[in-house]
């Protein structure tokens, strides 16, 4: 892959809900392993597989790299792999629709950068609505995990915003495979220390396998395509259908069930979804 993608027949949105699915499928395997091994550890256990299956699938050495190319791919490949492991520690602490509600603040912000028209800024407000309803859910958490979701909201703006720079500057999925070994050098000494029972296991290899497969490759390679064919600020907006799959996915595998007040959180994300603006969707830069 390399620039801009010719449009899809089928709505970028069924990419998206694919990627979502599979996102936080691999979020509540993660979460299972937590008993066995720190967060750290299956943060970096995470992005090393990714990297690995990433770089055996596209042999990114075959290609030219501009040295702008690589330091772009390094930037998202570090801001993504600290998000995965910040994310980690925050659900560690609070519940899987929490931290994900709470960490939407960073792509909220970045839509906020594009909302140019009423509709939109409609749509943001609801968003943003429904963020600040589902993000009670985490009231009486810990202070902590709370602050690390709030610097994973963070570190998602910059993933969005150095993710389509990789994908409309030629980078791509082999940008994202390239990223990752970056990400994983980044926080290898956050999780190197509690990487032994994954060496003296090979159901934890193969669990943060999983976990780099479902988490990364298949979201994330979906996302650099997604990403190349619409604005980033529609992008972000879209990323409002986060909370609402990780609060399902929390109810069917994690039984963490959501209160009213987070049912009525939802609606209002989705009701964004429906009234954004749908004209106008060329590329934009960064």
């Amino acid at each position: 892959m390399t620039g801009t993608e010719p449009r899809p027949a089928v709505p970028p949105e069924l990419y998206f809900i694919t990627s979502a699915v599979s996102l936080y499928l691999g979020a509540s395997i993660a979460v299972s392993l937590f008993d066995r091994m720190p967060p750290g550890a299956v943060a970096l256990t995470r992005v090393l597989a990714a990297a690995v299956i990433l770089l055996a699938w596209r042999r990114p050495w075959t290609r030219s790299w501009t040295s702008a190319q690589v330091g772009e791919a390094a930037a998202f490949g570090v801001a993504t792999a600290s998000m995965n492991l910040v994310f980690y520690l925050a659900a560690d602490r609070i519940d899987l629709g929490a931290g994900v509600a709470i960490e939407f603040i960073g792509p909220v912000a970045v839509a906020a950068l594009g909302a140019r028209t009423r509709r939109n800024a409609g749509a943001l407000g609801l968003a943003v609505a429904g963020v600040l309803l589902m993000s009670t859910f985490a009231t009486g958490a810990e202070l902590t995990g709370i602050a690390f979701a709030l610097l994973a909201g963070t570190l998602w703006g910059a993933y969005i915003v150095l993710g389509r720079r990789v994908a409309v500057g030629g980078g791509g999925i082999d940008g994202l495979g390239l990223g990752m070994l970056f990400g994983a050098l980044a926080i290898a000494p956050f999780g190197l220390g509690g990487f032994g029972p994954v060496t003296d296991n090979w159901w934890l290899v193969a669990a943060g396998a999983s976990v780099g497969l479902l988490s990364n490759v298949v979201p994330y390679s979906l996302d650099q395509l997604v990403m190349s064919w619409l604005p980033r600020e529609r992008f972000a907006l879209l990323l409002a259908l986060l909370p609402a799959t990780a609060t399902l996915m929390g109810v069917l595998l994690l039984d963490q069930v959501p209160s009213t007040r987070d049912a009525l959180g939802i609606a209002l994300i989705v009701a964004a979804i429906g009234l954004r603006e749908r004209s106008g969707e060329t590329i934009q830069g960064a």
